[in-house]
């Protein structure tokens, strides 16, 4: 199972406050343990929504609205993709983090299989072609 670990936003982050030396090395051990467990998929951090834009739509109506964007709690700042056999077994990777006074939340991506028949042979196709094509990129 592939689990997105969202990391919330704060004041710091939307101010584009730097982590700290200390918590940057923290970091890259805890991220180690991860890529030497091959649960790693991918994790990055993101820049403040004030570089960001959002896009609505609306029918064939395309908005661009651009950032900062209000209500930072709402917001991420960076995220890992890790694959694990359980929600729990994501949990207690989770737990191993070292933040300080933030939030993360836990997220199940969807598998193909789990589209049902809406998701025909030719789509499952199409999708199998494109993670060849990801994978042969990366």
């Amino acid at each position: 199972m592939r689990f997105m670990v969202i990391v919330k936003a704060s004041p710091d982050t939307e101010a584009g406050v730097m982590p700290s030396t200390d918590l940057l090395t923290q970091m890259g051990h805890y991220n180690e343990s991860l890529v030497k467990a091959g649960i790693l998929l991918a994790a990055d951090g993101l820049h403040p929504s004030s570089r960001g834009a959002r896009v609505r739509f609306s029918g064939s109506q395309r908005e661009v609205i651009d950032g900062p964007f209000a209500e930072a709690k709402e917001l991420i700042c960076g995220f890992w993709m890790i694959q694990v056999g359980s929600m729990a077994e994501a949990i207690e990777w989770v737990k191993r983090c070292p933040m300080d006074d933030s939030v993360l939340e836990i997220r199940q991506v969807f598998e193909p299989e789990e589209f049902g028949n809406e998701f025909t042979p030719e789509a499952r196709e199409q999708e199998e072609r494109i993670r060849v094509h990801l994978s042969a990129q990366h």
